[in-house]
């Protein structure tokens, strides 16, 4: 078995990979009848001499390679015919913009592994860069927020090298006593957790939250029954929204009339309720300033996302009366973070737990003939074709 980790081609260039040097030495060590190779790069955040160092070999061409694992989307013109591919293909969803992608795979009969699908027999993901977004924009929230109010300026995470450096930075900023709203539990919500408590922000009960007024900085984190509730009004538990998501609206805006900043790291599915609307912000009670969007579904849930922003500029303002986007620090504006692609500002940290999930789930799978099924699951495309999973996708393929 021959892997190659190929060099990320995809703008704006994204410095991330699947294994770090140290991780590749001990796959080597782990499984002897494996080879390695790592395509050359200038761009990747772990030079080539950090590969060699550890006696990895660092080639310019990766086409002898049986499994090529890469990040982000391959380039058409670089894709090379009848391999297996790992990367985020973004096509599983019907991505009009990745159509053409998606036909190339097929025509050049390679074998699609998307590593969004990458799951257990229970479909919940195994590898995913999540909380890294939710540890880079908890991060930008408080950058915003700073700018937006000229209270301090914090360095772009870019410009800092780990985790605990970013919560160093937090660490030295002063907070007025605002109240931080922030949804989600899973990877990101728990990424986002994880700054608000190294930064020594107080957690409290959402009753605190939405009567007591306190003297210092305070946040909540919020399930989806703590904002949502059943037309009927009817009590039931978190499975009943999921299963039936069209029997709830949102009961966010008892948070919205508290709340100063709100960091969203929630998972939106189909039919659920919007979490605040345009019409939401429009209203005298809406108090919140700041959006640190981390699930960045544009034109969704969160009203005030009208468009994801970027590294280079994370940060608009959305007008709530007129709908529109103006300048983040106008007094009527809502100041926006939605970078779409938070994970390569810490592309050092996002790497290291990326290839530490994907050596234990993924790798294993190549050597026990996919005893759990990973490889199975995970495949989209085999033989020119799209496997039954993913046979849904035919009409995307056929242009319909």
């Amino acid at each position: 078995m021959k892997i190659g980790i190929i060099k990320e081609r995809k703008n704006p260039p994204d410095k991330r990979v699947v294994f770090t040097p140290k991780k590749c030495k001990e796959l080597l060590t782990k499984y002897p009848q494996l080879e390695l190779k790592v395509e050359s790069s200038d761009i990747r955040v772990f030079s080539d001499e950090a590969y060699i160092k550890e006696g990895i070999e660092v080639v310019t061409d990766v086409s002898d390679c049986d499994v090529l694992l890469g990040v982000k989307e391959v380039p058409i013109s670089h894709l090379i015919a009848n391999k297996k591919y790992f990367f985020f293909s973004h096509t599983i969803k019907k991505q009009p913009y990745n159509r053409d992608l998606l036909l190339a795979i097929l025509l050049k009969n390679i074998e699609l592994h998307d590593h969004e699908v990458i799951t257990d027999s229970r479909g919940k993901r195994l590898v995913a860069f999540g909380r890294y977004a939710g540890i880079v924009g908890a991060y930008n929230g408080f950058r915003t927020f700073g700018l937006k109010f000229d209270l301090f300026n914090l360095p772009k995470a870019e410009d800092l090298e780990d985790q605990k450096t970013l919560i160093n930075e937090l660490k030295k900023i002063e907070l007025p006593p605002i109240k931080i709203v922030l949804t989600g539990r899973g990877r990101v919500g728990s990424g986002v957790k994880e700054m608000l408590d190294g930064m020594n922000l107080r957690q409290v009960s959402v009753d605190a939250f939405l009567n007591e007024t306190f003297d210092e900085p305070v946040y909540v984190q919020i399930d989806v029954l703590d904002y949502n509730k059943r037309k009927d009004g009817k009590v039931l538990d978190n499975r009943d929204f999921y299963t039936n998501p069209h029997e709830y609206e949102s009961n966010f805006m008892r948070f919205a009339k508290v709340a100063d900043m709100y960091i969203a790291g929630h998972f939106f599915s189909d039919g659920a309720p919007y979490i605040f609307t345009r019409d939401d912000a429009k209203s005298k009670d809406f108090n919140i300033k700041v959006v640190a969007d981390v699930s960045c579904d544009i034109d969704g849930p969160v009203a005030s996302t009208i468009r994801p922003s970027i590294i280079a500029e994370p940060i608009y303002g959305y007008q709530p009366q007129s709908e529109q986007e103006v300048y983040f620090k106008n007094k009527n504006a809502i100041a926006v973070m939605a970078v779409d692609n938070l994970p390569c500002e810490l592309p050092k940290d996002a790497s290291e737990g990326f290839g530490e999930q994907f050596a234990k789930y993924v790798i294993p799978a190549f050597f026990n003939n996919d005893a759990d099924g990973i490889l199975e699951r995970s495949c989209v495309t085999k033989n020119g074709k799209l496997t039954k999973h993913f046979s849904y996708l035919q009409d995307y393929v056929d242009g319909k």
